[in-house]
């Protein structure tokens, strides 16, 4: 039987005691709960795609086989409508949602422990949305009223719901510290952007069809430390020529369209500096997050909508585009100004996600398409492909890792787990739920929460 660190820990603070065998059996199992408290408060899953912001949860023993029935902890319906995915704190799940009846934007905590709700909070009534009636298109039942992930620290919870506002609460009372709800831009299908912060800002994305900018703000305060308007110019009617596109039709219909997009930021350090890697729509830029600098700029013409994470490893940056060019960049963050023709190591189009963020463990880069559920695995520093396995199914949600396997959660309410120790992938086990995921998944040591459009789920072996 295999002993874990915390079985360790707690039989060594009892081995001395001279107290019933059954008193002593207690103790241990208290010990061994405080143990994984504080394993688990170091591991806070506090933002977009976890601690680093990469999907990886490696020594967590998460749950392989569950069902509506089976290692389900407990499922708990979630009020309103949203795609933001959990984060977690000690024993505190986050998360938003929002109503496009009682027009009401609120933040909702969990316990980890229990499912029970601790809090149901408003944040914002809704404002009337800002519409461009050139873009004959709008469709924001395309998105949910709170796509973007929360983050949460020891004091504060931070709050995005795009252009209907941003907010910083307290987490232990729910009182709002700060608010911005002058940040306006329109976006026929919502906004996406989850915000992310370091020890003295919050960033966040604000790409819409008409008016493309990134901001800094104080995280204490809200007050703007700097804004950078996108400043990207392409010959768009070229793009759609080569395509095959009629120009007047698109702008007639869907002016701007190529200006859109729903990245979350990465923070990086390259050679002892900070970098702001910020996705936008045909160009991703790098930022310095002090001063909002330019540092360089990859441009990626006809690649919009972007929507996956930005990961950095193997001293890549690896950015995934969309719209009509979808493509993988993987990118060396040591150049000055645009170095689209200078510092993109490898790129291809084959394949490529769209929608869910990539892995990268060891080397080895793993991705899955929203369309058909095509996972696929390549070489991290040459871009050649490995392998490639349909699991099938729409995947918008971004996958998992944790000890050796991947978990793909789809729309259609499967979660598919992938063994990729070895050199073949094998594929495990596909958990059916009464679900559609489209919020990516969280873990909680070895716990699995998943948020559906409906409910929330904890899911754990036993």
């Amino acid at each position: 039987m295999k002993i874990n660190m915390e079985d360790q820990m707690a039989s060594a603070c009892l081995a001395n005691l001279r107290v019933p065998l059954a008193l002593k059996a207690c103790l241990a199992f208290l010990l061994l709960q405080g143990c994984q408290g504080l394993s688990l408060a170091q591991e806070n899953w506090n933002q977009f795609r976890g601690p680093r912001g990469d999907g990886i949860a490696a020594e967590s023993a998460l749950p392989v086989t569950f069902d509506e029935f089976r290692n389900v902890r407990w499922k708990t319906s979630v009020p309103g409508d949203g795609w933001s995915s959990p984060v977690i704190w000690e024993d505190e799940i986050w998360l938003t949602s929002g109503s496009d009846k009682s027009k009401e934007l609120r933040v909702v905590c969990v316990s980890l422990t229990s499912g029970k709700i601790k809090h149901n909070v408003k944040v914002f009534d809704m404002l009337d949305r800002k519409i461009n009636k050139r873009y004959k298109a709008d469709s924001p039942h395309l998105n949910s009223p709170a796509t973007p992930t929360p983050v949460v620290e020891e004091k504060r919870v931070f709050l995005s719901f795009g252009s209907q506002g941003l907010a910083c609460i307290d987490r232990k009372n729910c009182q709002m510290l700060w608010q911005r709800r002058d940040l306006r831009i329109y976006q026929p299908v919502r906004q996406g952007s989850s915000p992310i912060v370091d020890d003295s800002n919050l960033y966040v994305a604000f790409d819409g069809n008409f008016e493309q900018y990134f901001v800094a703000l104080d995280k204490f305060t809200g007050q703007t430390v700097w804004k950078r308007d996108r400043n990207i110019g392409s010959d768009w009617a070229d793009t759609l020529r080569e395509r095959g596109l009629n120009i007047d039709e698109v702008e007639r219909v869907k002016p701007g369209d190529n200006r859109k997009a729903f990245a979350t930021a990465t923070l990086i350090n390259v050679q002892g500096h900070e970098q702001l890697i910020a996705p936008a729509a045909e160009a991703t830029i790098a930022y310095d997050p002090k001063t909002g600098d330019e540092l360089w700029r990859v441009t990626h013409p006809g690649g919009f909508n972007v929507s996956a994470r930005p990961i950095y490893s193997n001293g890549l940056v690896y950015v995934f585009t969309s719209g009509l060019n979808s493509r993988l960049l993987a990118i060396r963050p040591d150049g000055r100004g645009d170095v689209t023709d200078t510092h993109v190591a490898w790129s291809t189009s084959k394949g490529t996600p769209e929608i869910p963020s990539p892995i990268i463990v060891d080397g080895a880069l793993f991705m899955v398409t929203a369309k058909g559920g095509v996972a696929r695995c390549l070489d991290a520093s040459t871009g050649h492909e490995r392998w490639k396995k349909r699991l099938g199914g729409d995947h918008w949600a971004s996958p998992i890792f944790a000890q050796g396997l991947l978990y793909f959660s789809n729309k259609q309410g499967v979660v598919s787990i992938v063994d990729v120790r070895e050199d073949t992938p094998n594929l495990i086990a596909s958990n059916k739920l009464d679900a559609s995921f489209i919020a990516s998944a969280a873990v909680a040591g070895s716990s699995l929460i998943l948020r559906s459009k409906t409910h929330l789920y904890c899911v754990e072996e036993g």
